[in-house]
């Protein structure tokens, strides 16, 4: 039996505890998970820190419950500032990029941001691997400026989570192994096409888009 009252929702998926160690994700539009499923077990496989599924039934995927704040929690609270948190973005996602992927292209999260990261006491584990599809990487990498971008920009989450989406922008470009411009105009299609983007959001595509070449051409690699 499904647990009445959500452990967690998103914008398309609702998260209950089935216990201390699993959880379930149910999409409320029905779609099964069984294709998401299979990037994270392929992954997890190669020890990169996602959850280890346990079970797809229908719309719903059982998968490890993970204990501690998200990396977003955690900038929030003062626990992790912007360059570090830039780091572990740039960094996951490098490992990410460095897997073999089963079609030989690049394996792309397509929504790698710090509310996505949990900070387990293991270290950091990505989720949400609902957009995950093999193609070039600097694409990943473009995605995840332009979400940084628009959160600084769209005014549709409260102070400080702009002005640390703004900071954080800064320490991914400096860590980002990758080319965030190149693919940058992808991104742009992929975001606009996504049905659960807020109308601010929305509003704020090409304003972020700007944002990202004007950082990326002002922000030094780290050392």
């Amino acid at each position: 039996m499904t647990p009445q009252t959500p452990l967690a929702s998103g914008r398309d998926a609702d998260v209950f505890a089935l216990d201390g160690d699993r959880v379930l994700r149910r999409n409320r539009d029905g779609r099964s998970p069984a294709a998401e499923a299979a990037v994270m077990a392929h992954v997890t496989g190669h020890g990169f820190p996602a959850p280890r599924v346990h079970a797809v039934d229908g719309a719903d995927l059982v998968m490890d419950r993970l204990h501690g704040p998200t990396l977003l929690g955690a900038m929030l609270t003062g626990g992790v500032d912007a360059a570090e948190a830039g780091r572990v973005t740039a960094g996951l996602q490098d490992r990410l990029h460095a897997l073999p992927a089963p079609g030989g292209g690049a394996l792309l999260h397509l929504d790698l941001h710090p509310d996505n990261i949990v900070m387990t006491a293991a270290g950091p584990v990505l989720i949400d691997w609902t957009n995950a599809r093999e193609g070039e990487a600097d694409l990943d990498v473009a995605m995840t400026a332009l979400i940084l971008a628009q959160v600084s920009l769209a005014g549709v989450f409260p102070p400080p989570v702009p002005a640390l989406a703004a900071a954080g922008l800064d320490g991914f470009l400096a860590h980002t192994g990758g080319d965030p411009v190149r693919l940058l105009d992808g991104a742009v299609g992929l975001r606009a096409g996504d049905p659960n983007l807020a109308p601010q959001e929305e509003a704020v595509l090409a304003g972020a888009a700007d944002r990202v070449r004007e950082r990326a051409a002002a922000v030094p690699p780290a050392d």
